[in-house]
């Protein structure tokens, strides 16, 4: 019998793109995702915005978590989710960023096409439980 509730697993990437060499909180939120149940892929430092596509795409993600400390998230982002879009693949994902995005930049990523964006000092549940309710089954 299928109630239509069976427990698919989660597939995350957790993407570090540009050239933020910042990386802890990234790793924090791999585990937390790991230990939530969920996938995780991560994509290590330093990638250019193809390049987090690219895995997106291949790794066929139900969820992209961008963490992005460097400032330039007005700039990185939207090409990621341009990226995803050129690929049909951007309907099928949801889109969080994580980090540091000063609230005048918050509008602009969303209307991009992020889901929603997690500060520092977010609690982990809050980021889990938004993943599980929002991403698509």
């Amino acid at each position: 019998m299928s109630t239509g509730q069976e427990q698919r697993t989660i597939r995350c990437l957790v993407a570090k793109v540009g050239l933020d060499g910042h990386d802890r909180g990234a790793h924090v939120i791999a585990r937390a995702f790991r230990d939530a149940g969920f996938e995780v892929i991560y994509s290590g430092l330093h990638r250019a915005p193809e390049e987090i596509v690219q895995a997106a795409v291949q790794e066929d993600v139900d969820v992209l978590g961008i963490s992005i400390l460097s400032g330039a998230h007005n700039t990185l982002v939207p090409k990621v989710i341009e990226g995803l879009k050129e690929y049909g693949a951007f309907e099928d994902t949801l889109v969080i960023v994580g980090g540091i995005v000063p609230d005048e930049d918050r509008a602009d990523l969303k209307a991009a096409g992020v889901a929603e964006i997690f500060g520092p000092g977010t609690p982990m549940q809050e980021t889990i439980d938004f993943v599980r309710e929002n991403v698509s089954r």
